[in-house]
């Protein structure tokens, strides 16, 4: 870290602990009740060796960072426990925080020399004897500040050089000087790619860098640093250099971490490519008890485009049986907009300059005629009159226009949807206009009543002006004729026998008349986004009907029973909705392949799978 005269600016004191603190701390007494001990007790050591399993495929994942330590040791004033609390919390806690990786942010001593190394240096065995994957990096205060990695020989390189993590299955290997290193872990069933580059890099080092990021060229990388960002949205010279020399023109850098300036920030540059990248500033040596190697976890979910991010003090954590004092209440668990936030990241969008996701093929039709297929419609070409049902059941669809509407066509499809095209349709409430499709006079699905079953399935995307006063209340598929045409007088007479709608929150909604009740049962599925492709499905087993969005079930499913699908024999319509016997509406959206299926599907046999 910087001297005082190069940063005098301290912050605000975080509030006090809180209940989640506490039931993080009492939850964890046993993880460093020996915290202050210099050994590892034979329970502890036992503790570490198995609980260590990071999953190698899960898409949860998190990553470890310990900022600067140099407080901690600092000639005679050397403790070494606050270190080994965090150090043994990351073992404890590997398998159900799924930890792979540990990145130490440099200035690990105060003042560079061999008996404070030896001292962390010995700490870190705690990590060594485990195997556990983790990077160092020499800051400032590690080394002479004014020179650069071609600096020689150092306690820091006898301590932490690559002779330390030869044979370590996340070693990558080292610059000739021995001071820039990288490291490979695998998580979410990928390859990521930590870059630990020394306090100040020479040409030399610049050039390192480069070839290891050439050589590892559809790999995300996460460099590290001593210093880059220097206070919110703003970087220090240093780090505007190794910006413009290195991380501007090198897409697969999406993350950099440095510490060595307080307090934490975050800065986001757009690179050359145009992409984000998410710059993050942590460092707590200011703060009580020197930081107390307080670490950051960056826990990634990949299904969730996020990295949720927080700050905890193990080592405070570990004393709260004994009570804490009024500082380490405050520091147990940082909650702060700079220590706890969220970062949002598409991933396969930001890694698909480097790293395309290859988008999934189109199947053949026949692939999508499962036993029981009583209709399916695709559209990979516009509409001309006719659309084939091809499941060869007879089911065809004719176009129907309103008011002069007209139906589109995009080649624009849900990514897991087999055939890669989609209907436009342009529907308008008032004056009712757009296009439509309804199944041919005697298609053999107009009298189906579906008594030992059923599977309806559709994909469908809306557009930002999806509008509710105009848009709302659409059918993407649905049965006409009345609940008084079938003399079925219970709720509205006038709805349709069936009709899987969108509500004016984009609810999708299943309301019919099962053939065993007068009233009409309902599902509904929660709202969903605009510009989005949607799969949704409504399954019915013959005695209950549940309703999914993207293969998950629903909250609101009714557990009545429910027995097929009432009919008068009238057709079904795809995009449009009538009441009363007359259209009501008509959809403003995309619609993509749709299939009935004359029985209850599992998951695993939906289209979208």
């Amino acid at each position: 870290m910087c001297t005082s005269h190069e940063h005098e600016q301290g912050e605000a004191p975080q509030a006090g602990a809180g209940r989640r603190s506490f039931l993080r701390a009492t939850a964890l007494l046993g993880a460093s009740a020996a915290a202050t001990a210099v050994a590892v007790p034979a329970a502890t050591a036992r503790t570490e060796a198995t609980s260590w399993r990071p999953d190698p495929d899960s898409r949860r994942f998190t990553l470890a960072v310990m900022p600067d330590t140099q407080y901690l040791f600092d000639g005679p004033s050397i403790d070494r426990a606050p270190v080994e609390a965090s150090l043994r919390y990351l073992l404890e806690h590997g398998g159900d925080k799924n930890i792979v990786f540990l990145s130490h942010l440099g200035d690990l001593t105060q003042n560079g020399a061999a008996e404070e190394f030896a001292a962390i240096g010995d700490a870190f065995r705690l990590l060594d004897r485990q195997g556990v994957g983790y990077s160092v990096l020499a800051g400032n205060h590690d080394v002479k500040s004014s020179t650069d990695d071609q600096r020689g020989p150092t306690p820091y390189l006898d301590a932490f050089g690559p002779r330390r993590f030869q044979g370590r299955p996340t070693f990558g290997g080292a610059s000739s000087d021995g001071y820039n290193t990288f490291h490979l872990f695998r998580a979410a069933g990928r390859e990521w790619l930590v870059l630990a580059l020394d306090w100040r890099l020479s040409e030399k080092g610049y050039a390192w860098a480069e070839d290891v990021i050439a050589r590892h060229p559809r790999t995300p990388v996460i460099l590290t640093t001593h210093e880059l960002v220097a206070e919110d949205d703003s970087l220090s010279s240093y780090g505007q250099q190794l910006w413009d020399q290195l991380v501007k023109d090198h897409d697969q850098i999406f993350l950099t971490l440095n510490g060595h300036y307080w307090p934490a920030g975050r800065a986001i540059r757009a690179n050359a490519a145009g992409h984000d990248v998410h710059l993050h500033l942590t460092n707590y040596q200011n703060r009580y008890f020197g930081g107390a190697a307080m670490i950051r976890l960056y826990h990634f979910d990949l299904d969730r485009n996020v990295i949720d991010v927080e700050t905890v003090s193990p080592w405070i954590l570990g004393r709260a049986a004994d009570g804490l004092n009024e500082l380490e209440r405050q520091e147990i668990e940082l909650s702060g907009d700079a220590d706890r936030f969220t970062v949002e990241i598409d991933f396969a969008d930001r890694f698909s300059g480097f790293d395309p996701v290859p988008a999934r093929p189109a199947r053949p039709a026949s692939q999508l005629l499962v036993p029981g297929t009583v209709a399916y419609w695709r559209f990979e070409e516009p509409v001309h009159g006719t659309v084939r049902d091809l499941s060869g059941r007879g089911n065809d669809l004719a176009l129907v226009t309103v008011g002069g509407g007209r139906l589109g066509w995009s080649a624009d499809h849900h990514p897991d949807q087999p055939g890669h095209g989609s209907l436009e349709f342009q529907g308008y409430k008032s004056p009712l206009r757009g296009a439509y499709l309804r199944t041919v006079d005697g298609a053999p699905l107009n009298a189906e009543r579906f008594a030992n079953g059923y599977t309806i399935e559709a994909f469908y995307r809306l557009p930002t002006n999806w509008d509710p006063s105009h848009n709302a209340w659409a059918g993407l598929v649905s049965r006409t004729g009345t609940g008084g045409a079938a003399g079925k007088t219970a709720d509205d007479p006038d709805e349709p026998l069936a009709t899987l709608s969108l509500s004016n929150d984009r609810e999708p909604q299943w309301a019919m008349r099962p053939l065993n009740q007068e009233g009409i049962a309902t599902n509904w599925g929660q709202e969903t986004p605009l510009e989005t492709w949607w799969h949704l499905a409504v399954v019915n087993d013959g005695e209950h009907t549940t309703m999914y969005v993207e293969g998950c079930p629903v909250v609101r499913n009714p557990k009545a029973t429910a027995v097929g699908i009432t009919s008068v024999g009238l057709p079904w319509l795809l995009g449009g909705y009538e009441y009363g016997g007359k259209i009501d509406q008509i959809l403003y959206g995309r619609l993509g392949d749709v299939r009935i299926v004359a029985r209850a599907l599992p998951v695993t046999s939906f289209m979208n799978h």
